[in-house]
């Protein structure tokens, strides 16, 4: 393979890696915790949408311990959804980093100057 090759593969691979990374940040997963009580929807960089509570979690006889519950599920949910969104980028960017094995210097370092890419800057970043 000539470096031109090599070149114009990395600049597919990027190409791809980033709107894959596009893509993501477009999409919106759901997390839930107890049984439904408490769902919540964040998008492919994190980012928390939409949070509903059911009312049914709330006691109203007893607001400090619901209180506690109520954010205990808040945070499982959040966590559900996060796995979720971990999940999607594995099996959106799994097969696109993996690929960068054939390329010389970006195995297994991953993607530099990407964000969220082994090798590049935290999401956000």
């Amino acid at each position: 393979m000539n470096i031109q090759e090599l070149l114009q593969q990395a600049q597919r691979m990027q190409e791809q890696l980033v709107s894959a990374q596009q893509e993501l940040a477009e999409t919106q997963v759901e997390g839930t915790a107890g049984g439904g009580l408490v769902t919540v929807k964040i998008n492919g960089q994190g980012e928390v949408v939409d949070l509903r509570i059911d009312p049914k979690a709330i006691d109203p006889g007893d607001p400090a311990d619901t209180a506690e519950t109520v954010a205990d599920l808040v945070l499982a949910a959040i966590r559900d959804a996060g796995r979720a969104i971990q999940e999607l980028m594995q099996q959106k960017m799994g097969p696109l980093t993996q690929g960068l094995g054939d390329i010389p210097g970006l195995g297994q370092g991953g993607m530099p100057g990407l964000p969220g890419m082994p090798g590049g800057p935290p999401p956000g970043h």
